[in-house]
């Protein structure tokens, strides 16, 4: 570990040991991992791991982020959020991420009074964090909004740790995830505009396992189309295995049990946020944070 780098996981700890008590938004990605691994070390007993239970999680990240709580020795705890109920999450407008996470917070919020009888010798009321880093300020992050409203924090970005440094602390603490894909919620592979449902968000969890385990790719993407179209994104390097007459043939069998009318192989390769492409300028929303100095201070000393 470089001393830069040292020096801001010492930061990190630092943070997080005054904002106690800690309660994470854990996903199980690397990002919240590293959070919740920082908030256990500084905390202990004063920290918590909140994990939303909701059909948008892929089943496989419902096991990571169990297995990961495990490893890093934080509570966990599961919460079911109702987001599927609200008519504005389901339109799916370019700012769904939005109402998913105000409906996370409000929930953790409250529940918080329930929660903070797990914390010992405390006189302040629990922090919600999270695990956004500096990197993300750049994208469109409509939950971040969401999380300034519900005053949650983001140590990570307020300390300008970017992903290659949250990948590098998840090594030094010996994190499983530490090279883990990102995986967004399955809700942001359809569509803008078109209706997020359990049963869609279903299919495409079933059909990114299919492909996963029948093709051995780590990164890759189901998108749901119009017309119930399935468009396949895996990096370039991979288009070969899923292309032969033989894998298309049993891609387009499997898909189609599964629920999907057609099945296509984008010929761009996997793109992070490819469903981004259709939002218009004006409805961006890049998040960007507050400054440290106009920050409601924190003691670090």
């Amino acid at each position: 570990m470089t001393s830069e780098l040292s020096e801001k996981q010492e930061m990190l700890t630092r943070l997080l040991d005054c904002l106690q008590p800690v309660v994470v938004a854990f996903s199980g990605g690397v990002d919240s991992a590293v959070v919740a691994k920082a908030a256990a070390l500084a905390c202990g007993e004063n920290s918590l791991a909140v994990t939303a239970d909701s059909p948008s999680l892929a089943e496989r990240e419902r096991e990571i982020a169990e297995r990961s709580a495990r490893e890093i020795g934080i509570a966990h705890h599961w919460i079911s959020t109702a987001e599927f109920e609200n008519d504005r999450y389901r339109a799916n407008p370019s700012n769904r991420c939005y109402y998913c996470k105000t409906e996370l917070y409000n929930h953790v919020k409250r529940l918080l009074p329930e929660l903070s009888a797990r914390f010992v010798n405390v006189e302040q009321p629990p922090t919600i964090v999270n695990g956004a880093n500096w990197d993300d300020r750049g994208d469109h992050r409509p939950g971040m909004a969401a999380a300034d409203e519900k005053s949650v924090r983001s140590p990570l970005l307020e300390l300008e740790i970017n992903k290659e440094e949250v990948r590098d602390l998840a090594r030094a603490w010996s994190l499983s995830v530490w090279d883990k894909p990102a995986m967004p919620c399955l809700s942001s592979r359809i569509a803008y505009g078109l209706e997020v449902t359990p049963e869609r968000v279903r299919c495409v969890d079933l059909a990114e396992q299919f492909l996963r385990d029948q093709f051995d790719l780590s990164v890759l993407r189901v998108r749901y189309e119009e017309n119930d179209l399935a468009r396949i994104e895996v990096p370039l390097e991979d288009l070969p295995r899923i292309t032969s007459a033989t894998a298309a043939m049993l891609i387009q069998t499997r898909l189609k049990e599964i629920g999907f009318r057609y099945a296509t192989v984008d010929l761009q390769g996997f793109r992070s946020g490819s469903m981004n492409a259709v939002i218009a300028p004006e409805e961006l929303q890049i998040h960007l944070p507050v400054s440290r100095s106009n920050r409601q201070p924190t003691s670090l000393q």
